[in-house]
């Protein structure tokens, strides 16, 4: 089974403020539109830090809310104290999406669980061959992940280090995420 992990934890200091606080000049909340987008996922699971009870207040109550005590580290704390708290549950696979991929969408993710082979799969999206995100992480990589993630680098280094599949989604979306107002 995916679970769907969105992280949503930082307190978007180059942005303004917390992106999962942001809205849409039309009202769409970020934090919506991205849980919306992990509907294929069989459990969403969202991971808040800064401004954590005003964040948690937005969400349905069939989401899962984790605090990342630590968020202020950086996303590799927020994705540490997510996959840690998946540790215990019986999901193979974790779908790790972020809180600012405005075109990221339940498409792109239904296109990612549909390469959810098990426990050992690490995959990530690519737009026009770039990889990006969200990024399928196996069970069997959730360990050496929570090890090697730090800062704001998240994955990254572990992913490096590792041979991942490419999903192309380029046709779906372009990924891009948003750092600016």
């Amino acid at each position: 089974m995916t679970v769907g992990l969105l992280l949503a934890a930082g307190a978007g200091t180059r942005f303004g403020g917390p992106k999962a606080l942001a809205r849409e000049p039309d009202g769409t909340s970020w934090l919506l539109r991205s849980v919306q987008a992990l509907r294929p996922c069989a459990e969403i699971v969202v991971v808040l830090g800064a401004e954590a009870e005003r964040a948690a207040a937005l969400l349905p109550m069939s989401v899962s809310r984790i605090r990342a005590d630590d968020w202020a580290e950086g996303m590799g704390a927020s994705l540490r104290a997510g996959l840690l708290a998946l540790d215990p549950t019986d999901h193979d696979v974790a779908l790790v999406s972020l809180v600012d991929l405005p075109d990221v969408d339940a498409a792109v993710v239904a296109r990612l669980v549909a390469a959810a082979t098990g426990p050992d799969v690490l995959a990530r999206a690519a737009y026009d061959g770039v990889p990006g995100h969200p990024v399928l992480l196996g069970r069997d990589h959730w360990s050496g992940v929570v090890e090697t993630s730090a800062g704001d680098r998240g994955a990254r280094d572990y992913l490096a280090s590792h041979e991942v599949a490419l999903v192309e989604c380029g046709d779906l979306a372009t990924g891009a995420d948003v750092d600016a107002r």
